[in-house]
């Protein structure tokens, strides 16, 4: 009888909290070496970051690296416990990273410090206040018909997660005419016009995944080429590319580039769940909250999340 094959998908910025993973740090060694594994690549105390109650971890630059860590401490925890071995990964925008960690195809430690500088990147590439983010929801959106409303706007679609939901992103007082236009066309089928469409802000810092990320793209692929001897490439056609919505290939120059447009362009995550469901046969999430495990029900898959090690334990024991 063949293995059934499964795949592992991870949460990106956004779910950070005070307290994540410290089930695990309490409880497996293995999960604690990931923490001091990861103070030690970055020079500060991670674990006191992520089990603390310093706001510092909202923020970009930290928050990348905090979720980064978590997510791999949790997955080697589940690991070494259960010798649970994914055959496929995926991660959204963030967790795209990873996804790579996991899959082997980038170190632990390089992904950190290029995480971090990322996060310190989006955040510096507009002025303070000036970016926003907005999730459209409603059933069946028109993608189409979004970007065609958002047309001459300072404003792009930054994700999109499902039939049901696409985030936009772009200049902050342009949100409420991107609202407005949005709210005037038709985005949804036309036997469905009766239905609302809700809008809901994004707290977030900078308008990620859009035109103004293009001014950090030289400088973080910089970052990622200094360490690209040390990649393994041909364990990346096992992880989905949030630009291409398809596997990587095992080429690292193409890793790279990919890796850099997903910074100012749409994540198509929704091509990346198709993707993984095409392969695998039992999905889970692991990290700190669980935001993919809805997207995944809109496509009628399920998809089982772990955010503590008593979830680990209901899921694999």
């Amino acid at each position: 009888m063949s293995k059934t094959k499964t795949a592992v998908v991870f949460p990106g910025q956004g779910t950070q909290k005070h307290g994540m993973g410290k089930d695990f740090y309490d409880n497996i060694r293995t999960s604690r070496e990931t923490y001091a594994e990861a103070s030690q690549a970055l020079g500060w105390d991670v674990a006191a970051l992520c089990f603390g109650e310093d706001e510092k971890i909202n923020l970009t630059e930290y928050a990348q690296p905090c979720i980064l860590t978590t997510e791999i401490a949790m997955l080697r925890g589940i690991q070494s416990l259960y010798k649970f071995t994914p055959d496929y990964f995926g991660g959204h925008s963030l967790g795209e990273y990873t996804a790579l960690v996991a899959a082997d195809a980038m170190p632990f430690s390089e992904a950190l410090c290029a995480v971090q500088t990322r996060g310190q990147l989006m955040q510096q590439a507009t002025p303070p206040g000036t970016g926003a983010m907005a999730a459209i929801i409603a059933e069946n959106l028109d993608l189409d018909m979004i970007r065609q409303t958002l047309e001459g706007l300072p404003m792009d679609v930054a994700n999109i997660n499902s039939a049901g939901q696409v985030v936009i992103s772009g200049q902050a007082d342009s949100m409420v005419t991107a609202e407005e236009r949005l709210q005037k066309m038709s985005v949804v089928p036309s036997n469905q016009t009766d239905q609302s469409i809700r809008f809901v802000p994004l707290n977030v810092s900078a308008p990620f995944h859009s035109r103004f990320m293009n001014t950090i793209r030289d400088t973080f692929r910089d970052v990622l080429n200094s360490f690209s001897a040390k990649l393994t490439p041909e364990n990346a056609d096992r992880v989905t590319s949030n630009f291409t919505g398809r596997f990587h290939s095992n080429d690292t120059a193409k890793i790279i580039e990919q890796l850099v447009s997903q910074i100012s362009n749409s994540v198509n995550w929704r091509d990346n769940m198709q993707a993984l469901v095409e392969k695998a046969e039992l999905i889970y999430e692991i990290g700190p909250n669980r935001p993919l495990r809805n997207f995944f029900r809109s496509i009628g898959i399920t998809c089982q999340s772990i955010t503590t090690l008593s979830a680990a334990k209901r899921t694999f024991a």
